[in-house]
Formats: C-alpha cells, sequence, structure tokens
C-alpha cells in the first residue's frame, strides 16, 4: 500500500499504485467518513509532529526530513490560536505600500491586532502583479493549492490557475476582510523619511491628480513585491518603431481581442517565465511568431499544467477531515523543498559545467531527455533549447506546450539577443533583421532594485540608496534594516524563491514576524525598533556564504537573481522550512529600541 515517490514536478496523484489497490484504499475511506458522520462528525484533533512525520513519509513515498514536521503540522492541523490585542491603540498605527498579495495579509493581521492602517495603492484595484499582467496565458506556475492563502481556501478549478481565477480570488479575499476599506487606489508613495525626534514616518504620497500630501505613522510596511516594475531595454531605435512595441506587463488591452493578432509578424524578446507562457498562448493566431532568446531555459514536465481539478477532489476537499490539508502538505513537499538538495555544489563533482552533483546531474539527463523527445528530429531545436548550464541554474519553467509551439511552421526561434530597433521589426545580436508588426518585450523586472524607486530615507538622513547602492540591498530576514526605524519589508531582499514553492508561504512567515515585532512594541511601550547592525551583518554574511555554495552563483549562466556584481540579492538561500523556524518569532536580543517618548502621532485620513 505504500505509495511510490514523485518524479520531478509532478503530484504523483495515484501515489503509483496498482488500479485494484487504489480502489481499495477509496472503499475504505468511504467506510471511515460514513463512520466519521454517524458520530455526529466529531472535530479532528491535532496530530503532534511524529504522526505528521509519519503519515507525511507515507503519503509522500519517500522520507521527508524530521524537522519538517513542525511546519507541516502547522499546515495540517492550523496555527494554535494566539490570544490577541484587538484594542485600538492611538500610538501604535501604520502605512502599507501596496495592495497585492503582501499588502492584504499586512491588513488582515493589523485589524486582527487592532492597529489602525491605511494602503497606499498605485493601482486601481487589489492583486499587485496579478493586477497588472493580463498577456494572453498568464497563471501560475506553482499549483494552485500551494499558491494561495492558508486562511483561505478555493476550490481551483486547474491544477495551475490562470490570471483571472487567481486575480478574482485576491478580489474575492479583499471582500471577506473588507480590506478596500483600508486602500487608497491611484495613490503612490514616492518618499519616506524617519523623523526620529517624533519616531514616525512621514511618508510623501502623489495622488491621482499629480499633487502630493503628507501622511505620517509610526509604523511603515512596504510591499510592494520584487516583481512590479517591468525592465526594458534601452535599445538604439526605440522610438522608430512603427508598429506596437510593449513590455509583457503592460499588454494591450485592445489586444485581447483573438482577431487582434491575425496574420501579424510578432516578436517576442526573451524566453522567461512571461514569454513560455505569452508564445504558446498566441501561436495559432498570429501570421508568424519569432522568439529572440538569448540563452535557452530548463524546462519541465507536467501533465497537470491545463488539467482541470475533478469536482470530486473537490467535494473531498469540502467534506472529508484532512484532506485538503493533506493535499497541500504534500504539495509543500513536493514543489517546495524536495530539491534543495540539488541546488548545492560538490566541490568533488568531476563535471561542474553541465552539473554540480549526482542528484543535479539526475535532474539535468531528465529534463534533456524530455527535450529531446518533445523536439524529435529538429536538430536545429535541440542544439538551440539545450542549456549549457546545471538545471536550476535559472528560475524552471513548467512545459506548457513550448517545445510544441517551436515546432509549428510559423514559429521560429532565434538563439540570440536583440541589438536594436528599426522602424520595421528588430536586428538581433548576429546583424540579422527581422520584419515585426508586434513586438513584445518580455524582458523581466527590476528584481534587484529592491523599493525601487521609492526613497526611503532612515536615520541621519541616509536612504537605503546610499547605503545599499542600485543593486545590493541587505536586510535582516529580508525584512529589517540597521538605522531604518519601525521599517518592515515584505518580499524584501533574498526572499524570493529560486527552486520552488509558493511565495505566499514566504508572505506569511514575514508578517507573522512582523505582527510578533509589533506585540513586542506595544507590550514594552517601545516607540522605536530596529535590527541591530552586527545582526544584520551577521545574517547576510551567511547568506553570501551559503548562496557561493548554490548553483545560482555557477559562473556558466546570468539569472535575475543575481546583481552586476555577481551577488545573489533576489532568492532565498534557505529551505522554506528554514526560513519558517528563523521568521517563527522575534528574539528581542536582534533589535534596539527605544522607548515611546513622543506625543501620538495623528493617523492619515482613510485609517480604520
Amino acid at each position: 500500500y505504500r505509495p511510490t515517490r514523485s518524479r520531478g514536478m509532478d503530484d504523483n496523484a495515484t501515489g503509483g499504485l496498482p488500479d485494484d489497490v487504489q480502489s481499495e484504499i477509496r472503499s475504505a475511506l468511504v467506510d471511515a467518513v460514513e463512520h466519521w458522520w454517524a458520530l455526529g462528525r466529531p472535530p479532528r484533533r491535532r496530530l503532534d509532529d511524529a504522526e505528521v512525520e509519519r503519515i507525511l513519509d507515507l503519503t509522500c513515498g519517500e522520507t521527508v526530513p524530521s524537522d519538517f514536521a513542525p511546519m507541516m503540522a502547522e499546515i495540517v492541523n492550523g496555527p494554535r490560536p494566539e490570544p490577541v490585542t484587538s484594542t485600538p491603540d492611538d500610538r501604535l498605527h501604520a502605512i502599507v505600500i501596496g495592495a497585492g498579495i503582501a499588502g492584504m495579509l499586512a491588513s488582515v493581521e493589523l485589524t486582527r491586532a487592532g492597529i489602525p492602517h491605511v494602503i497606499v495603492e498605485k493601482n486601481d484595484e487589489v492583486g499587485g502583479s496579478w493586477w497588472e499582467n493580463r498577456y494572453p496565458g498568464a497563471g501560475v506556475d506553482t499549483p494552485s493549492h500551494l499558491y494561495s492563502i492558508s486562511s483561505f481556501p478555493h476550490n481551483w478549478s486547474t491544477h495551475f490557475g490562470k490570471r483571472d481565477e487567481v486575480q478574482n480570488y485576491l478580489e474575492d479575499f479583499a471582500a471577506a476582510h473588507d480590506i478596500r476599506r483600508h486602500v487608497r487606489f491611484r495613490h503612490e508613495v514616492t518618499r519616506a523619511e524617519f523623523d526620529e525626534s517624533r519616531q514616525c514616518w512621514r511618508v510623501t504620497v502623489r495622488r491621482p491628480d499629480e499633487s502630493s500630501e503628507l501622511w505620517e505613522a509610526p509604523i511603515l510596511i512596504s510591499a510592494v513585491g520584487l516583481l512590479n516594475r517591468p525592465k526594458v531595454p534601452n535599445l538604439p531605435g526605440m522610438e522608430s518603431f512603427g508598429g506596437r512595441l510593449f513590455h509583457s506587463a503592460e499588454w494591450p488591452s485592445e489586444l485581447d481581442d483573438p482577431e487582434a493578432l491575425l496574420g501579424k509578424k510578432v516578436g517576442i524578446v526573451g524566453s522567461g517565465a512571461s514569454a513560455m507562457q505569452i508564445g504558446p498562448a498566441i501561436a495559432d493566431r498570429v501570421g508568424s511568431l519569432t522568439i529572440f532568446q538569448r540563452s535557452p531555459q530548463w524546462i519541465a514536465p507536467n501533465d497537470d499544467y491545463f488539467a482541470t481539478i475533478p469536482e470530486d477532489v473537490h467535494w473531498l476537499m469540502d467534506h472529508v477531515p484532512g484532506y485538503r490539508e493533506w493535499y497541500r502538505a504534500r504539495l509543500s513537499w513536493i514543489f517546495n523543498d524536495k530539491v534543495y538538495p540539488s541546488l548545492q555544489v560538490d566541490p568533488d563533482w568531476p563535471e561542474p559545467n553541465a552539473s554540480i552533483n549526482a542528484i543535479n546531474h539526475g535532474h539535468r539527463k531528465f529534463y534533456e531527455r524530455y527535450l529531446r523527445d518533445q523536439l524529435g528530429d529538429r536538430t536545429d531545436l535541440i542544439a538551440a533549447s539545450l542549456p549549457d548550464y546545471p538545471p536550476f541554474g535559472k528560475r524552471m519553467l513548467l512545459d506548457n506546450g513550448w517545445f510544441a509551439m517551436l515546432r509549428k511552421p510559423a514559429v521560429t526561434l532565434v538563439p540570440f539577443g536583440v541589438d536594436a530597433v528599426t522602424p520595421s521589426g528588430l536586428i538581433d545580436s548576429n546583424g540579422v533583421e527581422h520584419e515585426l508588426d508586434v513586438i513584445v518585450m518580455a524582458t523581466g523586472f527590476h528584481s534587484v532594485r529592491v523599493l525601487h524607486p521609492m526613497e526611503i530615507v532612515g536615520r541621519a538622513g541616509r536612504s537605503t540608496k546610499e547605503i545599499w547602492g542600485e543593486h545590493d540591498a541587505r536586510a535582516y530576514l529580508g525584512i529589517t534594516v540597521p538605522d531604518f526605524p519601525n521599517f518592515f519589508i515584505m518580499t524584501g531582499p533574498n526572499t524570493g524563491l529560486g527552486h520552488g514553492g509558493s511565495f505566499i508561504t514566504i508572505l506569511e512567515c514575514q508578517i507573522r514576524y512582523i505582527m510578533d515585532a509589533l506585540a513586542l512594541m506595544r507590550s514594552e511601550g517601545l516607540g522605536a525598533l530596529e535590527c541591530r547592525t552586527e545582526v544584520n551583518d551577521r545574517y547576510n554574511e551567511a547568506v553570501d556564504r551559503r548562496h557561493a555554495r548554490m548553483v545560482w552563483t555557477h559562473p556558466a549562466m546570468e539569472n535575475w537573481y543575481r546583481n552586476p556584481d555577481g551577488r545573489v540579492v533576489s532568492v532565498l538561500p534557505w529551505r522554506i522550512n528554514d526560513y519558517w523556524a528563523m521568521t517563527n518569532k522575534v528574539d528581542p536580543a536582534d533589535f534596539r529600541t527605544e522607548p515611546a517618548r513622543a506625543a501620538a502621532v495623528p493617523a492619515p485620513a482613510g485609517q480604520g
């Protein structure tokens, strides 16, 4: 009855068991559920860590490290309820920047703690990147039941939700928690400066009419995200192009019409995650499609990418105690830290250019075999599509029909970057001009320019840009920065995920840590709290040491995780399980504190 382990990025839903064994297990489950109903549906008891570990090993078909049990127990059991102070505190209120997932999670927890707050959002609606990115094929590349808020379950229609369903889910979350009453839409923070004498942040906010106003609050939380400022290369001739040219995150609404691209010669610059989704979505409705690829990506198969989730699975999630939670727990292992050993450099590995250790080499063989099977006799495409760097060196992509698209007669893969724009198209780095009607710049975001373009000024009038430079952000746990009291970053440096998993898990870790810090401020009557310099330095030295032994610093490729000096700025070097433990509780010894000494700062209009 023991399931087999999953292979690659497959959730192994059948457990690899014979059909008759699957039927026997289902019958036993029906008997157990009927018995539970007959008993009056008593509540499930909480499982201890040892029980969770044993069941997880069984359901995953492999031994999951025992130190994962506490995090998995929280998924299965839910967090233990803790007493929360919900009485409003006129001394402790907050300004939150951004109403994406991070900002909304912050709002829910601040409300729960009775901390008045206002959210400053530059867009017309909540959702952040999901509100902005509307290109064809947009969706998650993490299983939907993992890429969801732990306290707000949803019966997803597909295993990998598309943009509209994700955005609707986030809007439903906002409605369920009445988040919009806190939000000032079409407002944008341009600058914030800490007033040491009054222990508060003075925040400059740009209104919709381009005028500015000054708001004040003791607490400032940045929830602006890493991937929300489009990065467009400054190519010669950009303004001369006679057709449509735009970044993938700024897809024009008039091109949503299925007939808008009929017969058009379309070029996509880039072959990363956005291009991977756009290309197959439009390939059959354009005249021609040209992909400009500076370097190929590793692509993993997943049979569930387009698959719907059957209604009987939804029924099980809604009616069988623990089914939804264990479903999520399995995904949390398969798509989170299971792959982590493959990212570690073995200094004695004999083939260091192609792979970095024995497990990584096994992944390379698996993904290369899949690539060759998909591209068949197209040796030209195989040569252009096979990476010469180790798997996971760049963000892993899931095959959503990319290889099948490349084989279509109207699709051309150009294995070069782009050097210039002409009135009629693009010139690739091999000097060849390509005539185009539409150019999509799927060229990524300013991921290493943390907090860009805001100016955040801390003690002694020094800004984050002065301390970090343009591309070298550092923060303790990616959340707090010395000399910036009462300032907390969600989606800060070295907190992105390069090895899979749900970024929402990271955000939930961060807001838990932030709320624990605010609880400390409230209980101790503090007016200022900031990370100690030595704590921050020690942490970031550990980050850099760990990254130096991981695949993302491998010299064979470039990726958007590194800054121009080669330092990894964007992604987490730890297992998600480790970060969960690090952020589980604030250590007061990590912080410099000051007692509250100033009169209460009036809350900005709109707080509540």
